[in-house]
């Protein structure tokens, strides 16, 4: 099946992707034994990729699905990788088995986030967390970075903030790098003006990073796990991920002690 597109062409788009790797020719050739002078003929469109070598080249460049996709009509080809809604029955049983993770994690926070950071959906304990924060930040879609670093949010809350801001900073700028998405570069943008004047953010103390946070009048300190979907063939899966809270201290523990299990969607 041909499409017709106005995209760069397909070789080009390769190259550039390899380029943002910052592999080689003789690097990708390595990695994808495909030999250096068929990348050369498909990078300055002499060879016309087939789908299963763009699909090869993509998986060994660690192209995120969507841009698969893009690559694959660029060539003429359908895309081959689904970008569903979280609502859509095919995902079903995936998001309630996430949303039971979340039920599973109380009384402690938990957040379900897309690739973009924003809230598809988390437990009652965030809520908790949220309490205080300026209302236009608690409109969906809820962006948490957004939300933890705005000075309407919970900035004022975090006590060691020059710490937190920076290893948030960090991991957007990060996937800003992995993926070159135009909302994760202006993301990183944003949370930079926050931060302008705020002084150099302070390097870690302890054998992790901790969120230390005044909760209802009380002190609390957390750490946090990520986890995502190693295995998503969907677009929008792919970026989803599993955020979770851990008590990093005892007197975090026991204000957590009974918490409420029903989850909060936004």
């Amino acid at each position: 099946m041909r499409i017709a597109t106005e995209e760069p062409p397909p070789g080009a788009l390769l190259r550039m992707w390899r380029e943002r790797r910052r592999f080689s020719q003789q690097e990708l050739s390595n990695q994808s034994r495909v030999s250096t002078r068929h990348l050369s003929r498909v990078e300055t469109g002499r060879a016309h990729p087939t789908p299963e070598m763009i699909a090869h080249l993509s998986e060994s460049l660690d192209v995120p699905l969507r841009d698969r996709n893009r690559i694959l009509l660029a060539a003429g080809y359908a895309p081959r990788y689904r970008d569903l809604p979280w609502d859509d029955v095919s995902i079903e049983v995936v998001m309630d088995g996430l949303r039971q993770l979340l039920d599973a994690h109380a009384p402690y926070p938990a957040l379900l986030l897309d690739d973009h950071w924003d809230i598809v959906d988390a437990n009652a304990a965030v809520g908790r967390l949220l309490t205080g924060c300026a209302p236009e930040l608690l409109e969906p879609p809820v962006n948490v970075v957004r939300v933890c670093l705005h000075p309407d949010g919970l900035a004022g809350r975090i006590g060691n903030f020059q710490e937190w801001d920076g290893h948030l900073l960090r991991q957007v700028r990060h996937r800003a790098e992995r993926t070159h998405d135009r909302h994760h570069q202006a993301l990183a943008a944003e949370i930079a003006d926050y931060l302008d004047g705020t002084g150099a953010p302070t390097p870690p103390t302890g054998p992790v990073v901790t969120l230390a946070i005044d909760v209802e009048g009380t002190p609390l300190r957390f750490f946090s796990t990520s986890a995502t979907l190693s295995t998503a063939t969907d677009a929008a899966l792919e970026g989803l991920h599993l955020e979770t809270f851990l008590p990093a201290d005892e007197e975090t523990r026991r204000h957590f002690g009974a918490g409420d299990r029903r989850a909060l969607s936004t």
